[in-house]
């Protein structure tokens, strides 16, 4: 029997290549999708929570937005938020999985609270060589916009350019292929998953003192065929 597994959904392709990988499994069952929101946006990828509606009727699933009242509260806050908006879901859960590839703690910290609850706590990406990550997530056609940038780390040159291999041939060295140190974040638009995909209408950077962000109209397309 599958477990059913709902995933931390961040909009970008470190949770479709989580959800992907999961629909290819014989051990789970993908049931719905959470994220947590600021001001109607998530936080670092800054997508609004409409675009991430959209996203979840492409998939066919259920998403749960929970809201946090700040991009940082503090662990306790956090952590009851989330497992009790998942309790009080409709959703028979069983496993929670997380797009984490770095074990530099993380995974303790996810499990500290997620299997408390009752929960297998899921990390189908963890430990796996970035490089080989990213050459997946090509391979498998997730394409993908980079949205927001860390101005510590990169440029914000990066800001508003897909995802592809030319983009990856041009990052400044010591930059993780996939962001995972922060130095991006990103929006899927489509996927095999997809049955149709987002076209995006491209606005404007929005320049902060750290973070690029850029901004957009996100429209959802039916399948072409």
């Amino acid at each position: 029997m599958k477990k059913n597994v709902i995933i931390s959904w961040s909009s970008g392709k470190d949770s479709t290549l989580t959800l992907e990988r999961l629909i290819d499994s014989d051990d789970y069952q993908v049931v719905g999708l959470y994220t947590t929101y600021v001001k109607d946006e998530v936080p670092f990828q800054a997508t609004p929570i409409e675009v991430l509606d959209i996203q979840a009727e492409l998939l066919g699933l259920p998403i749960f937005k929970i809201e946090m009242p700040e991009s940082f509260p503090p662990n306790d806050i956090y952590q009851s938020t989330i497992v009790k908006a998942l309790k009080e879901s409709d959703l028979n859960i069983e496993a929670v999985a997380f797009g984490d590839m770095f074990c530099n703690g993380i995974e303790a910290y996810r499990r500290s609270y997620i299997e408390p609850a009752g929960w297998e706590c899921v990390f189908p990406l963890l430990g796996e060589e970035s490089e080989s990550l990213a050459q997946e997530i090509l391979q498998r056609g997730i394409k993908t916009l980079v949205v927001t940038t860390d101005g510590t780390q990169i440029s914000s040159d990066y800001c508003g350019q897909w995802y592809s291999q030319e983009f990856l041939d041009r990052l400044p060295e010591g930059v993780d292929p996939c962001g995972e140190d922060g130095e991006f974040h990103t929006l899927v638009t489509e996927t095999r998953s997809y049955s149709g995909s987002i076209k995006l209408e491209l606005t404007h950077i929005e320049y902060g003192e750290r973070f690029s962000h850029q901004r957009y109209v996100a429209k959802r397309l039916p399948n072409s065929h």
